[in-house]
């Protein structure tokens, strides 16, 4: 790989672990709503000349369906969810807690027609990852009500995250990647567009406010984007995949570190085991090029 594909990949390792920090800032001022829609609308409105530029928007007709239950699954829900659950649970919680999607979709690729063989480093794998999340949600990590709630918006934040590239894999490979992902990011704005219109703040925003959803936008979803499939270009999407194990990192540190976030030994064991056994669930598995969109926080 070139020194600018190692550029690439730094970038998007840390660009794919900030979101949840910019996050926990919009939601002190902003419904959860408000922000997701900023999100994918400053996306949308980055990514769509592009595609339109290079002509990936005229082959969408066909896969109507396919893109609407795309942007649902990979863009609106999760958004929304994790700028809910992000006001109940800290940012670096919700970093280890995303990293489940590799574990996601080895156990429900086969519901979408995908049938890879789960061998016995890809079931230990699995193992671990479930082992790890009980570690995090039982160690005191979560705690009360609402914080239950707060992991409840991360798991379904997670099965969203893991639809979304089956989707992908299953009906839209064969498409240049911009169209579906700029046509999805629109179909997610329209979706989000009145239940944002709802909640509109009674004033303006904090400059920190306004920024952090601005970075969401340009940089976490349309730059990320970008990023990602220059690399899975010269790289491959397998090399390109190891970015999934890299995003929570920088999240955690960040919760911990600029946010003030207290993870405790269970967090940091579940947080080891959720990685490995990410790693271990898809080690060896040919990963789609589709793939480049899991981890769009």
């Amino acid at each position: 790989m070139s020194w600018r594909g190692w550029g690439a990949f730094a970038a998007l390792g840390i660009i794919w672990g900030i979101p949840y920090f910019f996050i926990k800032i919009s939601v002190q001022e902003l419904s959860p709503v408000v922000v997701a829609f900023g999100r994918v609308t400053l996306g949308a409105l980055i990514l769509l000349p592009i595609a339109w530029r290079r002509g990936a928007l005229q082959s969408l007709g066909t896969h109507k369906a396919a893109i609407c239950a795309f942007a649902v699954a990979e863009f609106a829900v999760p958004f929304s969810v994790i700028s809910l659950g992000e006001r109940w649970i800290g940012s670096s919680v919700t970093g280890i807690l995303i990293a489940m999607v590799p574990l996601s979709i080895a156990l429900i690729q086969r519901f979408f027609g995908v049938h890879e063989r789960l061998g016995l480093w890809r079931i230990l794998g699995l193992g671990l990852g479930l082992v790890g999340v009980v570690a995090l949600l039982g160690f005191g990590t979560i705690e009360g009500p609402l914080g239950w709630a707060g992991a409840a918006c991360m798991l379904i934040a997670t099965l969203g995250y893991a639809i979304g590239p089956l989707i992908i894999q299953r009906h839209l490979g064969g498409l240049d990647p911009f169209g579906p992902l700029a046509a999805s990011l629109a179909v997610a704005s329209i979706v989000l567009l009145i239940p944002a219109l709802l909640t509109l703040p009674t004033r303006m925003p904090s400059a920190p406010v306004l920024a952090s959803v601005a970075m969401l936008g340009l940089v976490c979803t349309a730059l990320a984007m970008l990023l990602m499939f220059y690399l899975v270009g010269h790289a491959g999407a397998s090399r390109a995949s190891v970015i999934t194990y890299i995003n929570p990192v920088v999240a955690t540190l960040l919760g911990v570190c600029l946010l003030h976030e207290r993870l405790g030994w269970g967090g940091i064991l579940a947080f080891v085991l959720i990685l490995l056994g990410s790693w271990l669930a898809t080690r060896g598995a040919a990963i789609p090029s589709s793939r480049s969109v899991e981890a769009a926080a």
